[in-house]
C-alpha cells in the first residue's frame, strides 16, 4: 500500500509539474489531472492505510476521555 501510494504521488507531481513546464495545448489538462489524482486518489489511500487498525473512539471528545484526560493530569 506504501508504494502504491508513493507511486499516485509520484505520477500525480510529475503531471503537474511536465503541465508547468510545457507549452502544449492540454497542459493545463495535465495539471488538473495531477490535482483531481492527489486530491480524489492519493488523499483517501493515505488517510485509510494511516487509520486501518485504530478506533475511532479514542480520538473523539466523550464525556469519558474528558474525564481520562483529567485524572491523568492529577
Amino acid at each position: 500500500m506504501k508504494y502504491l501510494i508513493w507511486f499516485f504521488v509520484a505520477v500525480s507531481a510529475g503531471s503537474i509539474m511536465w503541465g508547468y513546464l510545457s507549452n502544449e495545448i492540454f497542459s493545463e489538462k495535465l495539471i488538473g489531472g495531477g490535482v483531481v489524482l492527489l486530491f480524489f486518489v492519493v488523499f483517501p489511500l493515505f488517510s485509510y492505510h494511516r487509520w486501518k487498525g485504530k478506533k475511532i473512539e479514542d480520538y473523539m471528545i466523550t464525556k469519558e476521555n474528558i474525564d481520562k484526560m483529567r485524572n491523568q493530569n492529577k
